[in-house]
């Protein structure tokens, strides 16, 4: 009985129970507010990031399909679920998605460059990751490099293949196919058809063997019966060339020794290149 002649105590019951109704009130009042018809969602825009276009998305096509499937208004809709779908379609690298008041999503698309065919049919963009999407659309502007690698070698290869364009840019040629093999030796072939062996990153740096054979080459040239069709740069004093007549091995000096049907497998460097 002493309870309820504790004017105190029943002083502060009361206005826990009164915080607890207004709470409760402003509770049911907010959410009967923000699922009034006039938060619905009327419009979504989608955009390229600033200082690049969308070539292979529609605008208008992709924020239809994506409309369709919105669920709740403009308080209630999962942000992250609208990205995420966003990010299922293809050449879509990234997407970002903002309310803007009163009624409207705000999406920012960034579209994947296309960089490179990857051995298992996908594409390589230039920051390296792999996806999957139309290669025709890919390749409207032209052939792109073929790279192949062992799983988790994107990166590596895609580093690699900038390295080698410069490397031999001083010739005038261009790679236009790299590969990885799984024992960790590099293969390649330029936009003339030349395949290089470059082997393993050990020993003499793959660099310096490139830079050897990109100086030598005006003089093998001139001294070739035909162009060569391997470059076998593995060797640690010098590099072999395959012409269609034959095989020349060049020491390193610049001195050139024909030597009949010598050892290169430009087989299994086309293996290595997926051909």
């Amino acid at each position: 009985m002493k309870l309820w002649h504790d004017a105190r105590l029943l002083n502060t019951l009361a206005n826990l129970l009164i915080a607890a109704t207004l709470l409760a009130s402003i509770g049911a009042g907010a959410w009967w507010l923000i699922h009034r018809p006039a938060h619905a969602l009327r419009n979504v825009s989608i955009g390229p990031m600033p200082g690049t276009e969308l070539r292979h998305v529609s605008s208008l096509l992709l924020g239809q399909a994506v409309q369709r499937r919105l669920q709740g208004n403009f308080f209630t809709v999962d942000l992250d679920a609208v990205r995420a779908r966003f990010e299922q379609v293809p050449w879509v690298r990234r997407a970002t998605v903002r309310r803007i008041w009163p009624d409207r999503l705000e999406v920012v698309v960034e579209e994947h460059r296309p960089l490179a065919r990857w051995g298992d049919g996908r594409l390589l963009n230039t920051f390296g990751e792999l996806y999957t999407a139309n290669l025709d659309e890919a390749e409207a502007d032209g052939p792109l490099p073929h790279f192949a690698g062992p799983a988790g070698s994107e990166t590596r290869v895609l580093t690699r293949y900038e390295e080698l364009r410069r490397w031999v840019a001083p010739i005038g040629r261009v790679p236009s196919a790299l590969a990885l093999s799984a024992r960790h030796a590099w293969a390649a072939r330029l936009d003339d058809g030349t395949q290089l062996m470059l082997g393993r990153d050990q020993g003499l740096p793959i660099e310096e063997r490139v830079q050897r054979w990109v100086e030598a080459y005006p003089r093998v040239k001139a001294r070739l019966p035909a162009q060569a069709t391997v470059v076998d740069l593995r060797y640690p004093n010098g590099f072999a060339v395959r012409a269609v007549a034959g095989a020349t091995v060049i020491g390193p000096a610049g001195a050139v020794d024909p030597v009949g049907g010598a050892g290169v497998s430009e087989a299994a460097l086309l293996a290595s290149l997926g051909d």
